[in-house]
């Protein structure tokens, strides 16, 4: 059975770069262009793995992070955060919110799928 992943990601180039690698690598990317939804998004479809961007509107990415792991039925899942924030500290602060990986744009793709595969 192939692996679920929700893919949250406000800019629709990244969106569909990120999901249509996933899917030549046998996922089922599940796209999610608003914050404000994934949680309920991740709820329905239980993914296998989060990939999401940090900054986005109405809802950062820590902010969802947080919410993701404070859900019990949400909090094993895996979160992978792929964005512009390139500095240590940056790095630090995602980690310490909750996610588990950590991509920086611009991305590598064979650097994006070791750490999707790793997490997995």
């Amino acid at each position: 059975m192939a692996k679920k992943v929700l893919v949250v990601e406000d800019n629709e180039l990244n969106l569909k770069l990120f999901c249509d690698l996933l899917r030549a690598h046998e996922w089922v990317a599940e796209p999610v262009r608003d914050g404000r939804t994934a949680v309920a998004r991740a709820a329905e479809i239980l993914p296998d793995l989060i990939v999401m961007d940090i900054q986005m509107p109405h809802v950062t990415g820590y902010e969802l992070i947080l919410a993701l792991k404070a859900d019990p039925t949400l909090k094993a899942i895996p979160i992978m955060a792929v964005t512009a924030y390139s500095g240590r500290e940056d790095e630090e602060r995602i980690r310490g919110a909750g996610a588990d990986a950590y991509v920086s744009k611009p991305i590598s793709l064979a650097r994006f799928m070791e750490a999707v595969n790793a997490l997995t």
